[in-house]
């Protein structure tokens, strides 16, 4: 017996006109395979982020598998496949800034915002991340909230720093 097929999903109009924008970076980039992370950039700032949908999209206009490109943007740490949120906390977890407490200060973050590593908050404010290192060893235990530097932060000061967000 032939079942109907299900109509297809549609897409709300801001999401088609996304990746509308997307399909003109492709475009640009003549959809080659050595220009894969480029797009990708290009669309995680379009998007904000790298769902399947996109992903799929991608794949789709420059003739490659899913898994492809999945692969490229689950390997490298820059690309997100969930939302972020408004402001980015990263914490150094580079040797100076955890033996000088770097640990405490994620554990600190983790308790006051009530969110784990590589989450964002219930009110989208925030995203918390961690790295090896963010190159400020001289100024341990340090954090970074979007392109803000951090030093010698330690749990007492995450109230008074998080406020200003």
């Amino acid at each position: 017996m032939n079942q109907p097929k299900p109509a297809p999903h549609k897409l709300p109009d801001d999401h088609v006109q996304l990746l509308e924008q997307i399909d003109a970076v492709v475009a640009k980039y003549e959809a080659k395979p050595s220009n894969l992370i480029m797009i990708l950039h290009a669309a995680q700032g379009i998007y904000g982020y790298l769902p399947y949908v996109v992903q799929k999209f991608i794949a789709d206009k420059m003739h490659l598998s899913v898994s492809e490109v999945s692969g490229v943007v689950t390997f490298y740490s820059f690309f997100s496949t969930k939302p972020k949120g408004k402001h980015t906390i990263l914490v150094c977890m580079g040797t100076a800034c955890y033996v000088r407490g770097g640990k405490k200060l994620l554990d600190g973050i983790q308790k006051h915002l009530h969110v784990d590593v590589d989450e964002t908050t219930e009110d989208g404010k925030f995203t918390l991340n961690k790295a090896r290192c963010i190159g400020a060893c001289g100024l341990a235990p340090a954090m970074m909230i979007d392109d803000t530097v951090y030093k010698a932060v330690n749990p007492n000061k995450l109230e008074s720093i998080l406020s200003k967000y």
